[in-house]
This record gives C-alpha cells, structure tokens and sequence, in this order.
C-alpha cells in the first residue's frame, strides 16, 4: 500500500499592501517651511529687543555691534530695578509657597473625602476662573486698608493667592486621585496614621504635579501687574512690571532702557523653566488624567 503523494500547499494569502497616509505623502518641505515661518515670526521680537538693549544709544543699525550693556546698568541703579528685582523674588517665592501649601491640603481633601456640598464646591472653584482680576481689585483694596496692609507686600502676596488657588487646587486634586488609595491603606496597616502615610506614600508621587502648580503660580505672580500697581505706592516696594510701566511716560518712551527691563524680567522665568521642563511636562500630563 502506498502513501499518497504530497499535495501542494496552497500559498498562505497575500496581506493588501498597507495603505500610506496622507501625511506620509506629504513633502518635508510643506511642513518644515510653515513651521520656520512660524518660528520666525516668533523670534523676531525678541532680537528686537535684543538689539535695542545692547546697541548704542541713538545707533539705528540692525545689528547691535559694538556691544553695550549701559541700558542695564541705567534700569538697574538709575530706575531702581535691583529693588523691583529683590520685591518680585520675594512676592513670586512667597506665593509660591503659599499657593502650594494651601492648595495641597484642599486638593487632599477634595480627593479624598466625600462631603454634601462637595460637587458645589467645585463648582464654584471652576466658575471663579471666569472672574476677572479686576472686578476684585476694589473689595481687595477695602479689606487690605481695614487691616492696614495698603502698601505692604503682604497684600500683593495674599491677594496673588487668592487669586491662584481655586485652579491649583483642583490640579493638586487631579494628581491626588491618580495616586491609588490602596497605597494609602496599606500603610495604615502598618500602623501609620493619615498624615504619615500622607507624608510618605503620597507626596513622594506628587513631586511633579507639586513642581508644576508651584511654578504656575510663581510666574503668575511674577508677571501680574494690577494687584501691584493698585496695592503698593512706595516706589521701594514696587515689583518688576510696574517698575517697566515706568519707564514709559506720556511725552517719550526710553526704548533702549525699556527693553534691558524687559530681558530682566525675563531671564529669570526661563531659566527656571528650563530646570524644571521635564517635571513641568509630566506634571501637566498626569494631573489631565482620570485616574
């Protein structure tokens, strides 16, 4: 008896080949040429105001060679800029602090714990969003002058806080739920009561969330002009923006001073967000999760 012959496999089917994209078929040259456009148009202001901070006085060439730096000696000793500088450290750092301390124990609590007028309160929190700063300027200014805080840096630093918890508060709350509960269980197993397992278990996880609030509120507070201006009248209390509010007047405008102002309020904000750019960007990215 003989096995049967073989039988020819039949040939496994051909997958259809994969379809390309429309945006594969797209030529580099179409995205690449709107996006240095873009980039262009966005850099040019500011080697314009590169080139009116560095070059002389009076000079009208588009380059700024030679080099001077006389514009930021004149706004820092002449207009007093080292002064503003000192205050907005002062009030940024505070209301930092301040914004973060308070905006973590209600995130907490919001996160954590079940109340009747939990879901109005949050909606209040949202609905204060809408409110301009200065519809508040005129009910801040009673307060701060029946406590005797007019002229003060305190007044700046409270009503900036004010100002920026109900949004850090609901961030804190987003980072917060996605830490799992369960981690926090399991310590209180092992004996430790809320605020230790708070303190070891969940703040160590919330490092970018915490990074990312703090610094929203530090540049908020450092670029804020009207709580300043409405607060503060000493001219050594003043912060940054009112100090280049003054530069400007009704007759001319000092445009070289003007612009070395403008690059010191600057520089400090983007050398803090080039330090924290990674946790900012992680931070942003977990709060905008549901856990």
């Amino acid at each position: 008896m003989t096995a049967p012959a073989p039988q020819d496999e039949a040939p496994a089917p051909q997958r259809p080949a994969k379809r390309r994209r429309a945006w594969d078929e797209v030529p580099r040259w179409q995205i690449y040429f709107p996006l240095g456009a873009y980039l262009l148009f966005t850099l040019i202001p500011f080697y314009w105001i590169l080139l009116f901070a560095l070059r002389k006085p009076g000079s009208t060439s588009l380059v700024p060679w030679p080099m001077t730096f006389q514009h930021f000696e004149k706004v820092w000793t002449e207009r007093s800029f080292g002064t503003y500088f000192e205050n907005s450290v002062y009030v940024g750092i505070a209301t930092l602090v301040m914004t973060t301390l308070v905006a973590l124990a209600g995130g907490y609590a919001l996160a954590r714990f079940n109340f009747k007028i939990k879901r109005a309160f949050m909606l209040a929190l949202l609905c204060s969003q809408f409110v301009p700063g200065a519809l508040l300027l005129v009910p801040l200014f009673q307060i701060f002058a029946e406590l005797q805080m007019i002229n003060s840096l305190g007044s700046v630093i409270i009503a900036e806080t004010v100002f920026q918890l109900p949004l850090s508060m609901i961030l804190i709350s987003g980072f917060i739920r996605n830490v799992p509960y369960s981690l926090e269980e399991a310590a209180w197993v092992d004996g430790c009561n809320r605020l230790t397992a708070f303190r070891v278990i969940v703040l160590p996880m919330l490092r970018p969330g915490l990074i990312a609030v703090g610094s929203f509120a530090f540049v908020h507070s450092w670029n804020h002009f009207l709580f300043a201006l409405m607060f503060l009248s000493n001219q050594d209390k003043q912060t940054i923006p009112v100090g280049l509010n003054s530069l400007m007047s009704a007759d001319s405008v000092d445009l070289g001073a003007l612009a070395a102002g403008g690059i010191i309020a600057a520089v400090p904000v983007v050398i803090v967000f080039a330090f924290i750019q990674k946790w900012l960007i992680t931070g942003f990215s977990a709060g905008a999760v549901k856990g």
